[in-house]
């Protein structure tokens, strides 16, 4: 029977808060007078859109490498993600001397293919279902002795991950709720860790699209779920939960709430506008649970963790393209 690897603990974050320190920004905690009026409550926003790669991913990604053995022959570690893992993995090899092998599907958008590549991944296409991803990495990780890191389900991974709630922690005020998004699960469950074991009167919240709704269906039901089919702009919370995120989360979450598609948007869009800043749908999704009232929040102080801001400029989801005009043709 295969071992399941035991959870990272609070000691385990606070390691990894220091091994990465060197490699990774400190990102600020920036708020908005005009939000906290729109919502009526005061939120605190820890950036990891201006986080390394432009996502938390960074954290877990070059954790899990600088934790592997000392004595290991092969530089090389391997996965596959088409979305923040894959450049955050490559950045993250690349600063320690590592070989990043990174399996992506080959209708990968191609502003993430050039962000890996430029990163110094080593990229090798396959078709575009899971199928094929693991199949391919298997084949990567037999030919170059790779070490696979998963994007979510890995100690060191979550443990990263869960950094960015310490410093927040330390750098906010007495915070009432803090609000993480919910994919895989590595960002929120090694948030749940960190708050839990440090501030327990604070409630850890995870929120996902509605229309991505396995980890809420999951957290009900006490048994995991896998997600059939989502289908939401916010492309990197498609994912399952693990089964080493899934526990931590069900034992340390206060609850999941969903959001629609058209609060996603109107999120994403509040956040440009008063804020001056870029942000990804999946970084919006816990700013929607408060616009639409998912949960209580009136005079509350709420931490929100901003996962990224990487997103295709060409596609924004308030401003389709649309064919010119004869009239604008004849206006160039």
């Amino acid at each position: 029977m295969e071992l399941m690897d035991p959870a990272p603990t609070l000691n385990d974050i606070k390691n990894a808060a220091r091994r990465i320190k060197p490699f990774a920004h400190r990102t600020p905690v920036l708020t908005s007078q005009s939000i906290n009026r729109i919502v009526g409550a005061n939120l605190y926003f820890k950036c990891e859109n201006f986080q390394k790669t432009g996502s938390f991913k960074f954290r877990g990604a070059v954790n899990a490498v600088l934790s592997l053995p000392d004595k290991i022959v092969r530089k090389d570690v391997a996965t596959h993600s088409s979305g923040n893992h894959a450049a955050a993995l490559s950045l993250a090899a690349r600063l320690c001397g590592f070989t990043a092998h990174i399996v992506m599907p080959e209708n990968a958008p191609a502003v993430k293919i050039r962000a890996v590549a430029g990163y110094g991944g080593k990229i090798t296409f396959c078709k575009p279902n899971l199928k094929a991803r693991e199949q391919t990495l298997e084949k990567v990780l037999r030919n170059t002795g790779a070490r696979m890191i998963h994007p979510y389900n890995d100690p060191a991974v979550i443990a990263g991950q869960g950094t960015a709630a310490l410093e927040l922690l330390a750098e906010g005020p007495e915070l009432d709720i803090l609000l993480t998004p919910v994919g895989g699960g590595s960002l929120l469950s090694g948030t749940a860790l960190a708050v839990t074991e440090s501030r327990p009167q604070i409630h850890v919240i995870g929120v996902e699209p509605q229309q991505a709704d396995d980890a809420c269906r999951s957290f009900r039901s006490g048994k995991l779920i896998p997600v059939t089919n989502p289908d939401t702009i916010a492309d990197g919370l498609r994912t399952s939960l693990g089964s080493l995120t899934f526990p931590i989360i069900k034992k340390r979450v206060h609850d999941i709430v969903t959001v629609s598609e058209a609060g996603i948007i109107q999120a994403m869009r509040l956040v440009w506008e008063r804020m001056k800043i870029i942000i990804e749908p999946s970084a919006a999704v816990p700013i929607a649970a408060v616009l639409e009232k998912k949960l209580p929040v009136e005079r509350k102080r709420i931490g929100v963790i901003l996962s990224g801001g990487n997103i295709d400029l060409d596609h924004l989801p308030w401003h389709p393209a649309k064919p010119k005009s004869e009239e604008d043709l004849n206006e160039c």
